[in-house]
């Protein structure tokens, strides 16, 4: 029996996740389920698996986590709150397996405390590997901890390489597919006007606002790349993104020989969550089959990075090395959060990503309190930023 900890349980991997354990109540429970701010989510979700923990992430909600708790009289669950109480539940001894499911750079430091604790991982936070770089992945490999990889493409690429020995990996090129996102397959939209509800109207997947503007600007592909560079130890130039609409291939990988293996399936997050849970059994999950015997149209097209240039900035941050990752990725959160907000344009994401990247420096992180600090000033680089625009659009 695993004890799993779910953190991020309210979003949509958590949910998938929890109908995938529902599934297996023989293998599978919930010791821990946290959240970011859902807490009425997070006390009826409490009530239906009785977890032995729940928290929520920021202390001020804590207050708001008892009311909902007593509200759908949940008793001896223990609530806590705060960002500590996510790692230290991430470490906790009374867990065997963590999804990481927390949104943004939020996630670096519990997936760093469960690496250290030798748990294994079922990562859904690219922001922790995109981050941590070699330093997370080094820390895995000293401490024992398994990273098992949840996002649908580095899965697909994950389930592609096994039996690969170190030979053939040497010499593999990677295939991540994109769905393109809402805007991809409409080049008449003007991206300067575009609003926050269009852009968070994907197409194929229903995923969280943040992660829904990153699909739209490609962002999330290129936030993939470096994930997969470092998860799998392939250097970015043999790394490559395909527009890929139908979404039934969620990656490749193409061996020295020109055989390229691809992993398919319908677009289910229950798939992939599944393949880590099970890993290396193959475990049922709900998914609805690929039917191939009706009439089925697959698609390939390189993507446009002039009008999408968050693509190629990924490249670029990767190849300079140093802090490049870390300042991209606290760029985009900040534009991300800056246009939701309504203080930017849609295309200012890209603009404010491309001039903190500029200020970066090739200085490795090589700690965990390195790669905070990193990011925070990166964090604030990027808030004048958005000040500064903001004004002189006011004015």
């Amino acid at each position: 029996m695993q004890q799993i900890a779910l953190l991020g349980a309210t979003g949509s991997i958590g949910t998938s996740a929890l109908d995938v354990i529902a599934r297996h109540p023989d293998r599978y429970s919930v010791a821990a389920l946290t959240c970011a701010h859902n807490v009425r989510k997070l006390a009826s979700l409490a009530k239906e698996w009785r977890p032995a923990v729940v928290a929520v992430a920021h202390k001020e909600n804590w207050a708001a986590l008892k009311e909902a708790m007593h509200e759908v009289n949940v008793t001896g669950v223990e609530m806590l709150a705060g960002a500590e109480a996510i790692a230290s539940i991430a470490e906790s001894r009374a867990v065997d397996t963590v999804l990481q499911a927390v949104v943004g750079a939020a996630g670096l430091e519990p997936t760093f405390r469960a690496a250290a604790a030798g748990k294994r991982i079922l990562l859904a936070n690219k922001e922790s590997v995109v981050c941590g770089g070699e330093t997370l992945m080094q820390l895995a490999r000293t401490r024992g901890a398994k990273i098992l990889p949840v996002d649908s493409e580095h899965n697909a690429v994950f389930q592609c390489l096994e039996g690969c020995d170190a030979a053939a990996r040497a010499n593999v090129r990677l295939w991540l597919t994109c769905s393109g996102g809402p805007f991809h397959a409409h080049p008449e939209t003007d991206l300067e006007s575009v609003t926050p509800e269009r852009a968070l109207a994907h197409p194929t997947w229903s995923m969280g606002r943040k992660i829904s503007i990153d699909s739209a600007t490609l962002m999330n592909k290129g936030l993939e790349v470096i994930e997969a560079h470092h998860l799998f130890g392939v250097p970015g130039e043999r790394i490559g993104v395909v527009i890929h609409p139908q979404s039934v291939v969620h990656s490749m990988v193409e061996y020295a020989d020109g055989s390229v293996l691809a992993q398919l399936a319908s677009t289910d997050m229950r798939l992939p969550i599944a393949y880590c849970l099970g890993y290396p059994e193959r475990l049922e999950a709900g998914v609805r089959k690929l039917d191939f015997a009706s009439a089925m149209n697959l698609t390939f097209t390189p993507p446009d990075t002039a009008r999408f240039p968050q693509l190629a900035l990924a490249y670029e941050a990767l190849a300079m090395g140093g802090t490049g990752t870390i300042v991209l990725n606290a760029a985009n959160e900040v534009g991300v959060q800056a246009f939701l907000a309504g203080k930017i344009g849609f295309c200012d994401i890209a603009r404010l990503c491309r001039a903190m990247l500029e200020k970066a420096d090739g200085t490795a992180a090589a700690t965990l309190e390195a790669i905070l600090e990193a990011d925070r000033e990166a964090r604030r680089s990027a808030a004048d930023w958005v000040r500064e625009k903001t004004a002189a659009r006011g004015a």
